[in-house]
């Protein structure tokens, strides 16, 4: 059964969420727009790997990208992180539910 929370999007939001230096850029984007130089200077990771990471943020729309000159400048996209956030509230709101009723364990009733 597929519900708003269990959408592609949503499974696509928690592959990309799934790795720790990716985690990592978020943290650092959440304090404000960050050039490219100054992550791979933080990570302490060669260009090309961050890159890639970033590549993978953009694409599941974590993170939005400006260019300014030849320096790329990334911030974090706080409704795309919210959305994730929701679809995970939404899955416990339903174990909750199941809770009230006496059911948090198996569907199948066992």
């Amino acid at each position: 059964m597929q519900t708003s929370s269990t959408t592609p999007d949503s499974a696509q939001g928690f592959r990309a969420l799934a790795d720790p230096t990716r985690l990592q850029v978020l943290e650092l984007v959440a304090n404000g727009e960050r050039c490219v130089c100054e992550l791979t200077a933080a990570l302490d990771i060669p260009q090309p790997l961050l890159s890639h990471h970033l590549k993978t943020l953009r694409e599941a729309g974590f993170i939005t990208a400006r260019k300014e000159g030849r320096w790329m400048y990334y911030a974090l996209n706080r409704e795309r992180l919210e959305a994730c956030v929701c679809a995970l509230n939404d899955t416990l709101d339903t174990y909750d539910e199941a809770a009230k009723r006496g059911a948090p364990g198996c569907a199948c009733g066992s």
